[in-house]
């Protein structure tokens, strides 16, 4: 290749980053305007708030948000007359009118800094959590509660631990998970079966709690 043509090619390459990173750069600033919707209850940095039984969002990955968003908005998830704070979740996730403004705040969220609520429940055994966690979670969400896309299994660490203790009892009662089209949920409801009882739910979300301390 020719001077001139390397030239050239350093320069198609230039512009073309430059663009994608305008492109990005707009998307962010269109996500993040979208999300003014969502922090009525989530709160402006997405660390959520107990008293709007809002979980914190800061720290979950852009596909994690992307497969819930269209969860609520399909009725996958956030029909089942138990679940309250999904059925008000539902029809916010259906203002946003497309897959790109919801691939927007998607984004916008997982731009955040990642945030550790403080811990709200009391009573939890983190010793005993974390022989709890190594049977019942790390196979999917893995040995630091980070995740794994793969499996479509979220992180762990930055959620909130009563959002985690609620979603365990969802799953448990059926009220997540038994929907025939969230295949994810099947596979998580009984898992979340495996816990006997309510202290062991404490336990578990104890151990995952300190892994961020």
């Amino acid at each position: 290749m020719t001077r001139a043509r390397i030239a050239v090619a350093c320069l198609l390459a230039a512009v073309t980053g430059a663009l994608a990173g305008s492109a990005a750069a707009e998307d962010l600033a269109r996500g993040e305007a979208l999300y003014g919707l969502c922090a009525q209850c989530h709160g402006s940095e997405a660390t959520g708030s107990k008293l709007a039984e809002a979980p914190s969002l800061a720290g979950l990955p852009q596909w994690y948000m992307e497969n819930q968003l269209h969860k609520f908005q399909d009725r996958t998830r956030g029909e089942h007359p138990g679940d309250i704070t999904g059925l008000r979740m539902a029809p916010m996730s259906r203002a946003l009118r497309s897959d790109e403004d919801l691939s927007a705040v998607a984004a916008y969220i997982a731009s955040l800094p990642a945030h550790t609520p403080e811990p709200l429940l009391v009573g939890g055994d983190a010793a005993r959590g974390k022989e709890l966690f190594s049977l019942t979670c790390v196979a999917c969400h893995g040995a630091d509660a980070m995740g794994n896309q793969q499996m479509s299994s979220p992180p762990l660490r930055y959620a909130s631990d009563w959002y985690l203790y609620r979603s365990l009892e969802k799953f448990r009662a059926g009220i997540r998970g038994a929907n025939p089209a969230d295949t994810v949920g099947a596979t998580m409801r009984p898992m979340a079966m495996t816990l006997p009882d309510e202290q062991a739910m404490k336990d578990v979300i104890a151990y995952i709690h300190s892994l961020s301390e």
